[in-house]
């Protein structure tokens, strides 16, 4: 019989719905991807946080923006790259992304 894997976050949140899933997070995304070195883990956050903020996916920055942080990312940068993108991708995804970083900012205030 195959032994169970440590819960991982992606195992602990999704593992009982969608272990396949979270299989391919751990494995593929987080194993692989996330690994490669032709860009650093910085640069690679910066970017997913950028395609987060265009596609709207706020849920997801409740992960990738405190990530992003502690991958070198600054708090101005990810406030400047939505700024930016406010113009590309529209101002309602700014302001929810802007939400999520004030949400962020007042967590680790407290």
């Amino acid at each position: 019989m195959a032994q169970a894997k440590p819960a991982s976050g992606a195992r602990a949140s999704i593992g009982d719905v969608a272990p396949k899933l979270a299989d391919l997070t751990e494995d593929v995304l987080f194993g692989d991807i996330w690994e490669r070195p032709q860009l650093s883990k910085r640069d690679r956050s910066l970017i997913t946080c950028a395609a987060l903020v265009a596609t709207g996916k706020t849920e997801q920055m409740s992960f990738h923006f405190p990530r992003a942080l502690e991958n070198g990312v600054t708090q101005e940068e990810l406030v400047e790259m939505i700024t930016h993108l406010a113009f590309y991708v529209g101002w309602p995804s700014a302001m929810s992304a802007v939400a999520k970083v004030k949400e962020l900012i007042e967590k680790k205030a407290a």
